[in-house]
């Protein structure tokens, strides 16, 4: 029978590459959201919801530093994310102003002298 102690600390096969596809997976996700914020074009459809995966243990220590820095950047994406819809709803409304005003005439009309 084995200890506890050999299942936690003993990796199973294939337990560093499942989660070296894992990170890989949100690294993919992260990037592709980093780009469409970069170009402005952030989808209105949200992304279907995350789930974790199933099976795959405890983080492999020589894996820690990169899911660190994959959560720092997720953090710093959701704080771009969550400033571009906030814009785009003051945009929105700045929108829907103008649409609701009423017909105005110019004040001012700018001519070359």
């Amino acid at each position: 029978m084995t200890s506890p102690v050999a299942r936690v600390t003993g990796p199973a096969v294939g337990w560093d590459a499942a989660w070296e596809a894992a990170l890989a997976a949100l690294e993919l996700d992260v990037a592709e959201v980093e780009h469409a914020l970069a170009l402005r074009e952030i989808a209105l459809d949200p992304p279907d919801p995350w789930t974790p995966p199933v099976g795959l243990g405890p983080l492999p220590m020589a894996l820690a530093d990169r899911a660190r820095a994959l959560l720092d950047r997720q953090i710093e994406v959701s704080r771009r994310v969550a400033e571009a819809a906030a814009l785009a709803r003051r945009h929105a409304r700045a929108a829907q102003g103008m649409r609701s005003a009423p017909e105005a005439s110019p004040v001012y009309l700018d001519t070359p002298a």
